[in-house]
Formats: C-alpha cells, sequence, structure tokens
C-alpha cells in the first residue's frame, strides 16, 4: 500500500484522542469512518470535532466555509463491518492491552491483507498489540499527541514484525496531513515521548514528596525556566551547546542525588488511594475549582492555537 493509495482512514474510538485524529484527516480531505460502541458517544465526538473547528475559525487558522465540508467527510458508525472500506484504520481507545489484542485480531480478519493498521497507543508495546494477529508485518504505532489536531509530533513505532513499507508508508501519510513523524527504531514501553516525560514527572513528584518545593515552585521551574527553551532547543541539542563535557561533570556530581525509584512515588499512590485525582476530584497536587480547571484547559488550547497560526504563517 503506498501513500496515495489511501482515501479513506478510519478510527476505532471516538474519545479524546480519535475524534481529534479523525478530524485531522477529514480536514486534509480524506474520508474518513469513525467508530465507537454507542450513537450517543458518536453524536458527542461530532460535537467536539465542530467545537474544535469553530475555535480554529476564531483564531485565523481555517475560514467559516469550512467547518460543514470537514465535518461532511466524516461518517460515524457502531458497525466494525464499516471499517474494511478503509485503506488505513487507526485504533485510538483506552489503553487495555487485551481489548486492544482483540480488535486488531478482528480488523486482521475483516480487512484486505494491505489494508494498514495503526495503534496510537501511548506506552503499550506495539509488538504485544500485534500478538494476536496472523499479517503483523501490517501493524505499527501512530502515537498522536493531545490535542492531536494541534500538536504536531506523531511517534511511529516498527513493532518488532512491522514491514519497512508500511512505516515508510504512514509517515508518507503524515507528513501529508501536516504532521511531524518520528521514527522510533526500537519497540520499548512509553517510545520516545513518554519516556522523557514520566521521566520528568517522577522527579517533579519526588522534588514535592522530599519536602524540597511545593508543587506551585516545581511547576514554575518548568514553565518560567528550563520549558522556556524546549520549544527551540531540544535537551540533546541543549547538551552540545553547553559541551558534553560539563554535561559530564553535572552528571557525575547530581545524578546519584536524582530519583531512581523503579515504581510508582509512594505520595502518587497515596493520593490516588485517598481519592485525590487531581480535575477529575477537584484536589491532586493542587486543590481546583471548576473555574480553575477551565481556565487551565483554555490556557493550554489559547497557547497551542497561537503557536499552530505562527507556524501556518512560516509556513
Amino acid at each position: 500500500m503506498r501513500a496515495e493509495d489511501i482515501s479513506t482512514v478510519a478510527v476505532i474510538g471516538a474519545g479524546l484522542m480519535g475524534h481529534g485524529i479523525a478530524q485531522i484527516f477529514a480536514s486534509k480531505n480524506y474520508e474518513v469512518r469513525l467508530l465507537d460502541i454507542t450513537d450517543e458517544i458518536l453524536v458527542k465526538a461530532i460535537r467536539n470535532i465542530r467545537s474544535n473547528l469553530i475555535m480554529m475559525v476564531q483564531s485565523g487558522l481555517i475560514s467559516d466555509d469550512e467547518v460543514d465540508t470537514i465535518i461532511g467527510k466524516i461518517r460515524t458508525t457502531t458497525r466494525m463491518n464499516d471499517m474494511k472500506e478503509a485503506q488505513l484504520i487507526i485504533e485510538a481507545i483506552t489503553e487495555n492491552l487485551r481489548l486492544k489484542q482483540n480488535i486488531f485480531q478482528e480488523l486482521d480478519n475483516l480487512c484486505l491483507p494491505d489494508t494498514i493498521l495503526a495503534t496510537n497507543t501511548s506506552v503499550i508495546r506495539v509488538t504485544e498489540i500485534a500478538a494476536k494477529a496472523r499479517y503483523q508485518e501490517r501493524i505499527l504505532g501512530a502515537h498522536f499527541w493531545n490535542p492531536p489536531y494541534l500538536i504536531p509530533l506523531v511517534e511511529v513505532v516498527k513493532g518488532d514484525s512491522s514491514s519497512t513499507e508500511v512505516v515508510e508508508t504512514i509517515y508518507h501519510v503524515l507528513k501529508n496531513v501536516g504532521k511531524h513523524p518520528v521514527a522510533v527504531m526500537k519497540d520499548v514501553p512509553g517510545f520516545i515521548g513518554n519516556r522523557l516525560q514520566h521521566a520528568l514527572w517522577r522527579e517533579a513528584i519526588s522534588i514535592v514528596a522530599n519536602g524540597i518545593a511545593d508543587a506551585a515552585a516545581v511547576d514554575d521551574v518548568i514553565k518560567k525556566g528550563l520549558g522556556m527553551r524546549l520549544p527551540v532547543l531540544g535537551p540533546l541539542e541543549n547538551a552540545d551547546m553547553v559541551g558534553l563535557d560539563l554535561t559530564l561533570a553535572i552528571h557525575e556530581y547530581v545524578l546519584k542525588h536524582i530519583d531512581s525509584f523503579p515504581g510508582p512515588s509512594p505520595l502518587l499512590r497515596e493520593k490516588v488511594e485517598k481519592g485525590e485525582l487531581g480535575f477529575k476530584t477537584g484536589n491532586g497536587f493542587y486543590k481546583w475549582s471548576p473555574e480553575e480547571m477551565e481556565n487551565s484547559r483554555k490556557r493550554l488550547l489559547e497557547h497551542l492555537l497561537d503557536w499552530t497560526l505562527k507556524r501556518k504563517g512560516e509556513e
């Protein structure tokens, strides 16, 4: 299957990630099939897509005329059999290995052998997800980041059996829809992004747990300090800039003091056991009112929309 042969894309799961992924492909003139288990979920997904698009209109990213055209490209369904029309199918359900394995086994039996099957898993090895399928060579990872219609990165993960041809095809398809695919050359849990992200989170939680600083101070150090460099200066580029000899000297001294506990933080586990789940319960590392939660989400979206608009102007 070549990138130019793909005209219909199916997305399984219309939740947090799935409806955004469907929006991406519909925005680039692909026919899209969006599947979930109930019509109610699908109605909500289309409502969310419309809301996303209206926000993009207000930010100057698309025209008002495009909203209905994009939504018209998406056909919702609760029938797995409708997936066989697609040349590319992207699974975006909850991070449950058994459910994912069963879906890919079903798709393997339903679809033509050259249909490309991708999983949006953020942490589970692609090889494990593909384990029950016969044609494992056409299964790979395509990990989009939330919100997928604004964040350009997609991690393309080659499972142990994924063919090079399938990886190259999905890479070109993602480029065609304006994404920035990166190759993950070894199928490891967490791939690249989540390994980096959760290494940072582990140390952030450890700093709070050990009374070094409170949550607000930790977040301020990221937002007002090192995080300001990250959009233009990655960690390895930064290491080269300051000098690998200095980086080595710092590591010789500090790494033994950084948290290396091999499991979740006891503080994190304690908070979950107490029902302090963050936005879900209004209490986590911070206390959250409904207004504060809405403002936090709004700040993130405004930042991403502004960044996307600037990027569009530079193209």
